[in-house]
């Protein structure tokens, strides 16, 4: 495709991008108002304006803390608040810009995987758009769209050494090996697991031509190793000494919160993160996605070059596997294994189109291969009006129950009280304070008493706590401890309908302490 076209091209998947966001946010709007789907959401902002606003890295103000997992968003985050636009509207527009570079990268990607296929470019492109679980992160005001898009451009990147067109000369490998190293670094600084996608990159370069060409390799893999530090180190260097630990204080808080999922077989584990990936147009297309898979290991067979073309499909494997064996948490659609959905989206429309081909001229064949993917094609579009509604009710919870909560303390709690709270994101961007972090991702020392109540009620206390902020599945002792005196308790039931009724109405609640003297 000629780069006339090619821009035509990406044009046309920023339009639709546009109007797959600003879809969700309407439907939103509609049902309650323009807000997040998670509570995590406004954690980034908080960093993102406490950057913006007094130059520092912190969660509560004068706290310098590690709580944000993706420092690049946030940063991102920041630049809205230093030009004053409205926090919906700045991440929203971040949002667009990810979905459309991961359309635009998935484009070009696809055309490398099945350069025969005609409109490859343009299937796979827009099933990325019209992904509803992609769609959903983009207007999430979260990394996770941010994080799938670079982890597209690492992969674009790594299939360029595949091209027998480009330079061999030594300073333009290195250059390349560079880019790659660059765009890793940033795929780790908007989340740490990235880490490992640039590994697989190495590992399937090293298999694909570094054993036929020691020299090429050496020169790659060291600009790529160089530049990726590079990128990294001032953060990694800025946790370890904050913290005495390489990654982000929510990694350990979020492992150690999840402990009792990991008590499961493996195989109950793996069927619930997949699960909720499963929910789309995407289930409807397996028979590409597998087709399109087989293809591949065909080719790497025929030229072991071609090894390199496994990429995705091992990063999806890799990236699942990491969260079922050490954060095994299906919730909230699924947000932190949907990075596996791309790649996979990539084997799906040459797939679905390499069958239709093949079985062209058989009638049972024509028919089934033909429903298939005409099926695939109609469902992308069936299941955005389905992502948007679980959008607008995921938005109305957060709203209703942690931001209209949030508001109330502000209003009525004197803000030199200590305040002990699970969800932290809301409370820390409407009514700013000093606050201990029962899910430990800014209070590491709550890590070890994630699993016992009544320490972390000891601790709590011994901190001059005196208010406590939680959910019912979230409170640290019955509700009638002693020590608790209810003072306002959320007057909606959208979130208790959602998840069905339960015995105790699910409903935020802040609570006084009393604690004893």
């Amino acid at each position: 495709m000629n780069l006339t076209l090619s821009a035509r091209r990406d044009g046309v998947f920023l339009v639709t991008a546009a109007l797959a966001v600003s879809f969700f946010v309407f439907l939103a709007d509609q049902r309650h108002d323009i807000g997040f789907p998670l509570d995590d959401s406004w954690i980034h902002q908080t960093y993102a304006r406490n950057l913006a606003d007094y130059g520092e890295w912190s969660f509560v103000r004068g706290e310098p803390s590690t709580a944000s997992t993706a420092p690049l968003y946030s940063l991102l985050l920041a630049a809205g608040h230093v030009l004053n636009l409205a926090p919906y509207f700045w991440a929203h527009v971040l949002g667009i810009t990810s979905l459309t570079l991961g359309a635009v990268f998935a484009a070009r990607i696809g055309e490398q995987l099945f350069p025969k296929i005609p409109f490859i470019g343009w299937a796979t492109g827009l099933s990325i758009l019209l992904t509803w679980h992609l769609v959903w992160a983009a207007a999430s005001g979260m990394e996770t769209m941010q994080f799938m898009a670079l982890s597209l451009l690492v992969i674009w990147l790594a299939f360029r050494e595949l091209d027998e067109r480009i330079s061999p000369q030594p300073k333009h490998i290195v250059f390349r090996g560079a880019a790659l190293g660059a765009a890793g670094g940033l795929l780790f600084l908007t989340r740490p697991e990235g880490i490992l996608l640039v590994g697989l990159a190495g590992l399937l370069a090293l298999l694909s031509f570094g054993f036929n060409d020691w020299q090429r390799y050496f020169l790659w893999a060291s600009g790529v190793g160089i530049c990726w530090l590079v990128v990294v180190a001032p953060y990694v260097a800025y946790n370890y000494n904050l913290t005495g630990d390489l990654l982000p204080s929510t990694a350990a808080a979020k492992i150690a919160e999840n402990a009792p999922a990991r008590a499961e077989s493996i195989l109950t584990r793996y069927a619930k993160m997949l699960a909720p990936l499963s929910a789309g147009a995407q289930l409807m297309g397996l028979p590409g996605i597998v087709a399109g898979i087989w293809l591949t290991i065909k080719q790497a067979q025929e030229d072991r070059k071609n090894v390199m073309l496994l990429l995705p499909f091992i990063w999806s494997i890799v990236h699942v596997t990491v969260y079922v064996l050490r954060l095994p948490a299906p919730y909230q659609h699924g947000r932190y294994v949907m990075p596996a959905l791309p790649p996979l989206l990539l084997y799906m429309a040459g797939g679905l189109i390499a069958l239709v081909l093949r079985y062209k001229f058989s009638m049972m064949g024509r028919v089934l291969t033909r429903t298939i993917a005409l099926g695939t094609a109609l469902a992308l579009p069936g299941f955005m009006w389905i992502g948007g509604q679980a959008y607008a009710n995921d938005v109305r919870i957060i709203n209703t129950e942690m931001v209209e909560t949030a508001q109330w303390v502000r209003d009525h709690v004197p803000p030199t009280d200590i305040f002990a709270v699970h969800d932290i994101g809301a409370l820390g961007y409407f009514a700013p304070r000093s606050i201990i972090d029962t899910a430990g991702l800014v209070t590491p020392d709550i890590v070890p008493l994630l699993l016992h109540g009544e320490k972390m009620m000891v601790f709590l206390c011994e901190n001059h706590a005196k208010w406590l902020m939680v959910l019912p599945d979230q409170r640290l002792v019955p509700p009638d401890d002693p020590r608790l005196t209810l003072a306002y308790e959320s007057p909606y039931d959208f979130a208790d309908k959602a998840r069905g009724g339960a015995e105790e109405p699910w409903k935020m609640r802040v609570y006084r302490l009393n604690c004893p003297p």
